[in-house]
């Protein structure tokens, strides 16, 4: 079309595209597709086992996925499934709505998070700290994050890195429902379980902190177990289906030992601390005649007399969570 004095090379080609729009909207030049910026969007902090494993879960839920790790090279094959790997940990923040951390603890987030530019980065968006440590610590990085306008999740995740994008992960969350509900949608692409705690910004982390007290401690028995055994000439695959039939029957004791304590009761009818002494004792002397380091099993005799001695000996071992208790 010619262009007049009242029509510019700009208006020529904005009538020519409305005319072609008109006649054959299929001629229309195309754009940018508008899923760029409404697409979901979610930044990982920290490129660690659990850290990849959560960016790929993102990246595999269709989520576009910013990541930064302290130290450079860790992305694996996350940038060739489309990642974008960003400069520093303000550039990654800056690129998204949610951010999502996991690193080895606090001491570690705080490096990376209390800096003047990733705060003015992080100001008006939601973080989600899924690093692990203790419920003081979570109720200060809360704090932290609340006098800079920074809106903020803790969490943790309950299961290994394998079990992540998949049905057997399982995820705890605390801290404002209205913030966790908003982001819920992407937080989803971690697949698994997700269970929100509470407002109270620290319940996620001491859920985590009690239950990693169950683990580990049973697993310090079960390898004490292991050597102890194996001294006795038992191999641990011997051991093992003997040991999984000791697990089962934990469940029910969990809720019994959970209303013990509730609700004061601590009945020993059944199996009262006087009896438990003795064969506490029984694996001591057993461990020690072999050389075997009985400083656990030790601990907890320690705390069955303690409670003996303080007049408990006819109730249950649960009484012993309100001895610990005492100062």
């Amino acid at each position: 079309m010619p262009t007049t004095p009242e029509t510019t090379p700009e208006t020529a080609l904005e009538i020519a595209l409305e005319t072609a729009l008109e006649t054959n909207p299929e001629t229309l030049p195309e754009t940018a597709p508008e899923t760029d910026s409404r697409q979901p969007a979610v930044t990982v902090l920290g490129l660690g086992p659990m850290g990849r494993a959560l960016a790929g879960a993102f990246l595999t839920a269709g989520i576009r996925t910013t990541v930064w790790n302290r130290t450079p090279g860790r992305e694996g094959d996350l940038t060739g499934r489309g990642a974008v790997t960003a400069a520093s940990a303000a550039e990654a923040v800056a690129a998204s709505p949610l951010t999502v951390i996991c690193m080895v603890n606090y001491d570690a987030t705080d490096a990376v998070l209390r800096q003047d530019a990733v705060e003015a980065a992080l100001k008006g968006r939601t973080l989600v700290n899924l690093s692990a440590d203790t419920p003081g610590r979570a109720r200060d990085t809360g704090a932290w994050a609340g006098e800079r306008g920074i809106r903020y999740l803790d969490g943790a995740v309950m299961t290994p890195a394998g079990t992540i994008g998949s049905p057997a992960g399982v995820f705890l969350f605390s801290g404002p429902a209205g913030t966790y509900e908003e982001h819920r949608p992407v937080l989803d692409g971690l697949g698994g379980t997700h269970t929100h705690l509470g407002e109270e910004v620290a319940r996620a982390a001491a859920f985590d902190i009690a239950l990693l007290d169950v683990f580990w401690t049973a697993m310090a028995g079960y390898v004490h177990a292991l050597a102890l055994a194996d001294a006795e000439g038992v191999t641990p695959r011997e051991l093992a289906p003997f040991a999984a039939g000791i697990a089962r029957i934990l469940p029910p004791l969990f809720e019994e030992f959970a209303g013990d304590v509730q609700d004061g009761t601590y009945s020993g009818a059944v199996n009262p601390v006087t009896s438990a002494v003795s064969t506490m004792a029984h694996v001591v002397h057993a461990a020690e005649e072999h050389g075997i380091d009985s400083g656990v099993m030790r601990a907890v005799e320690g705390l069955a007399r303690r409670t003996v001695a303080l007049g408990h000996g006819a109730d249950g071992f649960s009484r012993a969570a309100e001895v610990l208790r005492r100062r």
